[in-house]
């Protein structure tokens, strides 16, 4: 399944949290296809060099690039081409939309549904899960 993988998820994994860790291992045994695009990338790019949120992890810096090395590869990159500004009460989370949108995947993986809650913009098939319901979702 296509899916977009918030960064969110991807600190949640770095710092052991259960769900996110299986959404991310899963992505990496290529269960499923996690986009992603410029916004999301530089976003990553930002959230990895906050050292404050990853005291608590057991994951040195180098080691959370090389997880991000290796999720990225796990990636499918895709490219934004309209801007559907979907007018999300964060205006920061639209990009998310926008990737799930243009390169067809049927869920946004997150911990921030209130965020990816209200949007003007309503896609048919497309719906904002945290990891544990995106897990209990697909599992077999």
């Amino acid at each position: 399944m296509l899916i977009v993988v918030d960064t969110n998820v991807f600190v949640g994994a770095c710092l052991g949290t259960g769900a996110s860790n299986a959404v991310i291992a899963a992505c990496l045994r290529g269960e499923h296809t996690p986009l992603m695009g410029t916004a999301l990338l530089a976003e990553y790019g930002d959230v990895l060099g906050r050292a404050a949120l990853f005291r608590k992890s057991h994951l040195t810096a180098a080691e959370r690039e090389e997880l991000l090395d290796i999720f990225l590869a796990a990636c499918q990159w895709t490219r934004i081409y309209f801007g559907w500004r979907p007018n999300l009460p964060d205006e920061s989370d639209n990009h998310l939309v926008e990737l799930a949108v243009a390169g067809g995947a049927r869920r946004i993986v997150t911990h921030n549904l209130r965020d990816l809650q209200g949007k003007e913009l309503k896609f048919p098939g497309l719906v904002a899960v945290t990891p544990a319901h995106f897990l209990r979702e697909v599992k077999p």
